[in-house]
C-alpha cells in the first residue's frame, strides 16, 4: 500500500511541476511579438499559444495517472519542445546575440 501511495504522490509532484512549466511557457509566448515566431521559422504565435494552452490544461486535468497518461506525455513533450527549442531562438532574435 505504501508503494502505491508513494507512486501517486511522486506522479502528482511531476504533474504539478510540468503544469507550472507549461503555464510559464504560455506566459512567455503571450509576451512575445508575433513576428518573432515567423522570424525564427517556427509556427505562428497563435498556433503555439493554442498548443501550449491545451497542453497545460491536459496536464492539469488528466495528469499522469490512468488513461490520461499518454495524452499528458504528449502534452509534456510539446511544452518542453517550446522551452528547449522555440523560446531560446525567440529570445535571441528579440534581444540579439549575447556574444
Amino acid at each position: 500500500m505504501f508503494v502505491l501511495d508513494l507512486r501517486y504522490y511522486v506522479l502528482l509532484v511531476i504533474q504539478l511541476l510540468v503544469f507550472a512549466v507549461g503555464v510559464w511557457a504560455v506566459v512567455h509566448a503571450v509576451r512575445q511579438r508575433p513576428d518573432a515566431f515567423t522570424a525564427v521559422d517556427k509556427l505562428t504565435k497563435a498556433k503555439w499559444l493554442a498548443i501550449l494552452a491545451v497542453s497545460a490544461l491536459v496536464i492539469l486535468f488528466l495528469g499522469f495517472n490512468g488513461s490520461g497518461f499518454l495524452l499528458s506525455l504528449i502534452a509534456s513533450v510539446a511544452v518542453f519542445v517550446y522551452q528547449a527549442d522555440v523560446r531560446p531562438k525567440i529570445d535571441e532574435v528579440q534581444r540579439g546575440s549575447r556574444w
